[in-house]
């Protein structure tokens, strides 16, 4: 018998067997409340949480008696309120993660004025709240009289010293089994909470109170908690404050009006406001339309074990890697990967493929948009991987969708972005987790290269999402779920969980679910096909998992950055809308993206995307999937200018990326030969169909003119010697600038930094985070005028840096950096060689006008020295990050420094000539 002394105080006890039958039950549900197994209380559904009613002496009987049985699994104890049904209800992030994870039984008790009305609403009889506050003292007295043994986890030090103090003179003989405060990093950090939970275990309590917040103890509890030992894990909150008195309780006459909530407020307005004024109104409406007298079934799988949800980090694999299998035969997994240009990042991710076939059976299936046959020709070193062309560039769901095609049989099909690196028990850990929750999909958790964790999770596009993103973007993360597409919530990515969607870099999905939805999207090309795809799986009744234990890390394909793309991931996004919104909510969510847009017109690529919204009819200019051309059919008229100088060791290559468009009649193909003394005029004679200047100046401009002079066709592109160009992007800037408005367009392109130094491949990955540097026509080696453009020039001038002085003379509206397949600029492989090169820049940025400071892009660029000082301090993610950033820094005040120490007195061509080997 409890001590009846204790409940009074704080509620009045009832006896459930006088109260109600359960054939008496009336309210809102379509049936009775279900009477537990054990014959006392009523189980209800409130907001989506199983709660079970029980009077006060009940709820302290029964768990008192859990924590003197023997054998039985350990018993969690929470309070369902508004907020623990924002956390845990219908809808929401966890709900159902307590009974998923499940290493332990949860025994929720009703909490909080609205959630007492619903429960009476719903069975017809008054129920007492059942806050871990009143019940904490009551429990703590039959412990000390039952002799158990009680640790408390949460709160900070100074809270237990209190509590300690109190207990001394109040409860002498109350066995302490220990106090842990630990710090939000050790609980965040599994191998922490690993060890933190056997430090517990070791001192064997029966009761361990833990206060760390919702859903934080909720989580740790279901994942942990049957490692601490404890019989009884009481998630209560506040409680450790309450009991070291730091917190006021509320009078009862407050309390008895429902109006505690208020009180909480009044003393913590700054940690409560968000709570109870943001959240509370969402958690009661969501109370009051999904409550029901039926609990839905909580109970695990069959097959599945409680210790099941305690997912450790993965065990070191000693099995040694197998084959891939081929395409005929049934794997485990297939790995479906689409690759443009990706030859530098295919080796280490199969690498770290064939790492998990000791693990599970897997096939590797590669599909090749390139326009070059340099990620094929990587492909071919891995002879059990099923590589293929697509033809052209389908884009990322018809590259899968070809890959999928000749995948053959498997369990699974697990989509990754090939610059991925796939950690040890990665796969597994997905295939585990797909097993246990019967998960349609599952995605892992993304690390950038320093480590911090890449937020990749994402809720359903809507209205309303689209107007908080559009006026706050990345600022305010902590708003509300319904204000946001990202989320940016710490705990979402430390626990698995059900998710809307994630971005596709890597998702596993089973066969039946492949099955179910079909192929992707092709409409999307890239950006917002893996949106798509997540919605038809959750039409199709297939949930959707997040797995922290699955880690794997995003390098970053380098391949340059376009305005066109930003407009394309805007483009797209309405595109979706258009598709799954309805008519009337995709103008509203269209207004919503096209004003964000507008609101950051000023920075790289949103001015086109802005423009793209409004004008529907530039949408067909936008990237899109592209077979490749019958070379010369249908292949725009125009010229390619070669200025070339001694290149005889680059000009073949340059020569051998245009070979689709050289003697095809309808582009001038011209190397203009300046003051050469080595073989480069024999080289490119070789190549029929080529037009070779010799001119006897070594100048580029008097080069650049007399191409001029040689061919009366448009647009002209202007290629660098030393530069790759393929006839994909050439035919991508001659459309674009056929019929206006545009004067002048370059292509995208990418570093290729193979056998440079430390310090150069430092110095350009910063130099790739700096929006404004791919922004103009000039640092890419390549850019082209129509006719209407080249008016506006005239003749070149005899001045350092062309590209600069071209890209001066166009507005952004007139000029443009198309997304097409990205040029290949190589660069220095030394600092000597790269300081060079700054040098010389920054002297022809100086004839052509003040200089920018020795910030400014390597170029000289439009952007001032005070602009790239900022978008060099907003690149800095990491530590990694921050290093390369110094380097590019210390780079650029030498080389500007060099340019200001010889001015124009320098008279030597400081040319690279190590890329040139």
């Amino acid at each position: 018998m409890l001590h009846q002394e204790t409940a009074p105080s704080r509620v009045a006890t009832h006896h459930i067997s006088t109260r109600l039958r359960p054939g008496d039950a009336r309210g809102h549900g379509s049936r009775p409340p279900t009477v537990s197994p054990a014959g006392q209380g009523l189980w209800v559904s409130l907001g989506g949480v199983p709660v079970k009613l029980l009077e006060f002496d009940g709820a302290l009987r029964e768990i008192m008696d859990r924590a003197t049985s023997v054998g039985a699994s350990p018993l969690g104890v929470c309070s369902a309120n508004l907020d623990h049904i924002l956390h845990f209800g219908a809808g929401s992030r966890w709900m159902g993660a307590m009974a998923e994870h499940a290493s332990v039984e949860w025994l929720t008790l009703l909490d909080g004025a609205p959630l007492v009305a619903e429960a009476r609403r719903l069975t017809d009889q008054p129920w007492p709240r059942l806050a871990g506050s009143d019940l904490v003292e009551p429990l703590l007295d039959e412990a000390e009289r039952r002799g158990l043994s009680v640790g408390f986890l949460g709160g900070t030090e100074q809270a237990q010293e209190l509590i300690r103090s109190r207990f001394a003179a109040e409860r002498p003989d109350l066995a302490i089994a220990g106090w842990w405060a630990p710090e939000r990093s050790v609980i965040s950090d599994e191998q922490a909470s690993l060890e933190l939970a056997a430090q517990i275990s070791a001192t064997a309590p029966d009761i361990l109170v833990v206060g760390m917040g919702k859903p934080r103890q909720e989580l740790w509890v279901s994942k942990y908690g049957r490692l601490t030992g404890a019989k009884i894990l009481l998630a209560f909150g506040a409680v450790v404050d309450f009991l070291a008195g730091r917190i006021r309780r509320a009078p009862s006459w407050i309390s008895s009006h429902g109006f505690e909530w208020a009180w909480r407020l009044m003393l913590e307005p700054r940690r409560l406001a968000r709570r109870y004024l943001v959240d509370g109104p969402e958690a009661y409406l969501k109370l009051r339309q999904v409550s029901a007298a039926e609990v839905p079934p909580t109970a695990l799988p069959a097959g599945r074990k409680p210790e099941d949800s305690i997912i450790a980090p993965a065990p070191i694999n000693n099995q040694a890697p197998q084959p891939f299998l081929p395409a005929e035969a049934r794997a485990e997994v297939a790995a479906i990967v689409v690759t443009y240009n990706n030859a530098d990042d295919v080796g280490p991710l199969i690498s770290s493929l064939r790492a998990m076939t000791g693990e599970q059976t897997m096939k590797v299936v590669v599909a090749d948009n390139s326009p070059d046959d340099r990620t094929m020709t990587e492909l071919g070193k891995h002879s059990d991987v099923i590589s293929l062309r697509t033809g052209g560039n389908l884009g990322y769901a018809g590259g899968i969708n070809a890959a999928m095609r000749v995948a053959g049989p498997a369990d699974a099909y697990l989509i990754l972005n090939p610059d991925l690196r796939v950690e040890p028990g990665a796969v597994a850990a997905l295939r585990r987790r797909m097993r246990l929750s019967h998960a349609g999909a599952v995605v892992p958790v993304l690390l950038e290269n320093d480590g911090s964790v890449y937020p990749s999770l994402r809720r359903e596009p809507s209205v309303m999402r689209a107007l908080g993103d559009a006026a706050l973007g990345s600022h305010l993360r902590r708003r509300p779920a319904w204000l946001s597409e990202m989320d940016f919530d710490v705990e979402g990515y430390q626990y698995a969980h059900r998710i809307e969607w994630a971005t596709g870099a890597a998702l596993l999905i089973s066969d039946e679910a492949a099955q179910a939805v079909g192929e992707w999207d092709e409409q999307f090309f890239l950006y917002s096909e893996e949106t798509d795809y997540c919605h038809r799986l959750r039409e199709a009744g297939k949930s959707i998992w997040f797995e922290p234990t699955a880690r794997m890390w995003h390098e970053g394909g380098g391949s340059g950055t376009s305005p066109q793309l930003t407009a394309l991931l805007s483009v797209n996004r309405v595109r979706y809308a258009a598709k799954h919104l309805g008519r009337s909510r995709a103008l509203f969510f269209r207004a919503a993206v096209c004003a964000a847009e507008i609101a950051r017109i000023n920075k790289p690529g949103h001015r086109e995307a802005a423009r793209a919204l409004l004008r529907k009819q530039l949408w067909q200019t936008l990237p899109h999937a592209t077979r490749s051309p019958g070379l010369s059919k249908g292949l725009p008229t125009g010229a390619v200018i070669i200025p070339a100088h001694n290149e005889g060791k680059v000009i073949g290559r340059t020569l051998d990326s245009l070979k689709d468009v050289i003697g095809t009649g309808s582009v001038d193909v011209i190397v203009a030969c300046n003051g050469c003394t080595d073989d480069t005029e024999s080289i490119a004679s070789q190549y029929r169909g080529v037009k070779v200047l010799h001119v006897k100046e070594a100048s580029k401009t008097a080069a650049l003119n007399a191409a001029d002079d040689a061919t009366e066709l448009w647009p002209r592109l202007y290629l660098d010697a030393d530069v790759e160009l393929n006839s994909e992007a050439l035919h991508a800037v001659f459309k674009a600038l056929e019929a206006g408005p545009l004067l002048a367009a370059r292509p995208a392109f990418r570093y290729d930094t193979s056998g440079a130094s430390v310090l150069v491949r430092a110095y350009y990955r910063a130099r790739n985070r700096i929006p404004g540097n791919a922004q103009g026509l000039w640092g890419a080696g390549v850019y082209a005028m129509n006719a209407h453009g080249h008016e506006r020039l005239g003749e070149f001038p005899a001045l350092t840096g062309d590209d600069y002085y071209v890209d001066r003379l166009f507005q952004p509206a007139e000029k443009a950096v198309l997304a097409t397949d990205p040029v290949v600029v190589r660069t220095p492989r030394s600092s000597r060689a790269l300081l060079a090169i700054l040098r010389r820049t920054y002297r022809g940025n100086q004839q052509q006008g003040p200089t920018r400071g020795p910030l400014s892009t390597s170029s000289g660029a439009a952007t001032s020295t005070a602009r790239t000082l900022q978008e060099l301090a907003v690149s800095v993610r990491g530590p990694v990050s921050a290093c390369d950033a110094l380097v590019y820094a210390a780079f650029a005040v030498i080389g500007r420094c060099g340019a200001f120490f010889t001015g124009r007195a320098s008279s030597s061509w400081e040319r690279d000539e190590s890329s040139r080997q």
